[in-house]
Formats: C-alpha cells, sequence, structure tokens
C-alpha cells in the first residue's frame, strides 16, 4: 500500500534573511481498506432437504462457499444425503452455481437480479430426471419498520415454468446472549411446464408451498459462529399431469419439521 507523506515548508523572511521551518512530521497511514473480495465457508446438517414443499432427501450435509464483493454475490452450494435410499424419487447429490446483484433504489429498498445453475450428475435421466436446469430471478428488497419484505419470481429456463415466492423476515435482539432471533415466514406457488425428461406429450407440474422458521447464530470468533435452525414447510396442492391423462398427486410434496446446525468462518 503506498503511503503518502507530505512535508511542509514554510519559509518566513525577517530583516532579509530566510528562515526555514523544520517539516511537519508525517501524517497518520490511512487504515487499511476492507478487502475487495470476502469469503464465508459454511457447513450444515440437515434432518430433510426440503424445496419449495417438496421433500428432496432425507438427512444430509449441506456445503457452500459464497463470495461478496461490493453488490455482487457468487458461490456454490452443495447437497449430499446420508442415505439416498430413503427417498426413492429423489436425484441426489445436487451441485448449485448461484450469482446475485443488488442495486439500491433507496435507504430500504433495492433491486435483486440472479441466477442458479443446479446439476444433478447421478440424477437417472431414463426415470426422467434432469441432469441440470437453469434459473434466473428477480427480486425485490423493501424494509419497514424492521421487517424486510422480498417478493421474487424464478423461471427455470429447462423446465420451462415460473415459481412466485414472497418472504418476510424480522430479527429480534438477544443482547443477554449477545446473539439474535432470526424469523422468517415464505409463501410460494409453481407451475413447470416440462418437469420430467423425455416425456411425449410433456408433463406438467404445479403446486404450493408455505414455510414458517426460527434461527440464531452463536458467535465462536471473530470470523466464525454456529447456527441452529428450526423451521416448518409444507407443499399443498401439488399435482402432475402428463398431457390429457388425469393429473397425480405429487408425492414429494410434504409437510415437514427441520432441524439445522451449521457452522461457518469467513475469510
Amino acid at each position: 500500500m503506498k503511503k503518502k507523506i507530505t512535508f511542509a515548508l514554510v519559509g518566513i523572511i525577517a530583516g532579509g534573511l530566510a528562515r526555514a521551518q523544520a517539516p511537519a512530521p508525517a501524517a497518520a497511514p490511512a487504515p487499511a481498506a476492507a478487502p475487495a473480495v470476502s469469503f464465508t465457508a459454511t457447513g450444515t446438517l440437515v434432518s430433510d432437504y426440503m424445496l419449495r414443499g417438496q421433500r428432496l432427501s432425507s438427512a444430509a450435509f449441506q456445503s457452500m462457499v459464497e463470495g461478496v464483493a461490493g453488490d455482487l454475490t457468487f458461490g456454490v452450494w452443495a447437497s449430499k444425503p446420508f442415505d439416498g435410499k430413503k427417498v426413492p424419487d429423489s436425484s441426489d447429490p445436487e451441485i448449485d452455481l448461484y450469482g446475485s446483484y443488488s442495486i439500491a433504489l433507496g435507504k430500504d429498498m433495492s433491486f435483486v437480479p440472479g441466477i442458479t445453475a443446479y446439476f444433478y450428475p447421478s440424477a437417472p435421466t431414463a426415470a426422467g430426471f434432469y441432469r441440470s436446469t437453469f434459473e434466473p430471478s428477480l427480486a425485490f428488497n423493501y424494509t419497514v419498520e424492521g421487517v424486510k419484505f422480498t417478493p421474487k419470481v424464478y423461471y427455470d429456463i429447462v423446465l420451462e415454468g415460473a415459481t412466485w415466492e414472497f418472504t418476510a423476515a424480522y430479527a429480534v435482539p438477544m443482547k443477554e446472549i449477545g446473539s439474535e432471533l432470526g424469523l422468517t415466514a415464505t409463501y410460494g406457488t409453481f407451475l413447470l411446464n416440462d418437469a420430467a425428461n423425455g416425456s411425449s406429450p410433456a408433463v406438467k407440474s404445479w403446486g404450493n408451498y408455505w414455510l414458517i422458521g426460527l434461527s440464531m447464530p452463536f458467535q465462536v470468533s471473530k470470523e466464525s459462529k454456529i447456527v441452529l435452525g428450526l423451521q416448518y414447510t409444507k407443499g399443498s396442492d401439488a399435482y402432475t399431469k402428463q398431457g390429457n391423462f388425469g393429473k397425480s398427486v405429487n408425492s414429494l410434496a410434504v409437510g415437514k419439521t427441520v432441524g439445522t446446525i451449521g457452522y461457518s468462518f469467513s475469510f
């Protein structure tokens, strides 16, 4: 880091004689700038892997490495169940690459376009699973009296369908224990027009889901923390339908209480 040192030299002329003043002390160095990019690595144990009201696996280990550079967020997330046979209609493991950019619209408002690429390297394509899908998204954040409201829309290019979601989040300070209680509620609905790989006619999938949850972080050190979480989530009115055949109940859409414990380290 370059340091600028300024020397002041004042000439005082009196009685025809020039007298130079001694240099001023060097200015104090500027504080070190924050790193341009920061990273957080997280490992989490979950009792079930639930996504949009559907149980995609039983107990699993989920890991994430996320980077933040100004308003840009990017990362990789993965889930691996301990026993993939417990949910036979799942495709594991899952590896996701994601990124988003926050555009401030005011003090308490922001617009966040994002994108997620989902990969399922072991998915059985013969059973109608896709090995990868691609999902852009648009979110709007607005905070009122500490409550953060986030309407969000996703569109999966491969599955040819949209997911509409609304989330409210609030943090209750817990100064006595140096933590906070995070409260979250989500409601969503989706309609996918090509939910099964290689099917003809195409298989549609649709349904609703909701979630309520709480979490509490505990600081272990300046760079690390443990986060405990508990949520209940449920899928409802979830069906699949192929062509002109009758609709079938989506067996993955269930109600589950999910416990989580995670450890994260920032660097």
